[in-house]
């Protein structure tokens, strides 16, 4: 037996109504770092706004875009604090633990600037 109330169908159980509900398509690609960094931050200090994703259908997406986002930032700004820093193939070349040291640095300041921007917002 079925009954709709406020839009919703649902179907007894014994005692129990319980909604018919069903997810929607859902995006299969794996999520990376960041994307799990947010789920977590999510989850952790926003659970209105996680659960609010979840029940829409649309965390997965959000996860997704997140991840896209910051691995493109990450690369743009990379690229540039690299050519602000003057790390060359040829320091590279010349010098490969001072150019790794270096690398390391920069990519430990991007992402502290992405968890700001992105991830913890």
């Amino acid at each position: 037996m079925s009954k709709t109330t406020n839009s919703l169908t649902y179907r007894q159980e014994g005692d129990v109504l319980l909604p018919n509900m069903t997810l929607g398509e859902m995006e299969t690609r794996p999520i990376g770092k960041y994307g799990r960094m947010r789920k977590r931050y999510l989850m952790q200090n926003r659970p209105v706004l996680y659960n609010s994703l979840v029940f829409s259908g649309k965390l997965q997406a959000h996860l997704l875009e997140i991840e896209e986002t910051a691995q493109e930032r990450l690369t743009q700004m990379m690229r540039e604090m690299k050519e602000k820093a003057g790390l060359t193939e040829l320091v590279k070349a010349e010098n490969q633990m001072l150019w790794v040291g270096q690398m390391n640095a920069l990519k430990a300041q991007a992402e502290e600037i992405l968890m700001a921007e992105l991830i913890y917002n």
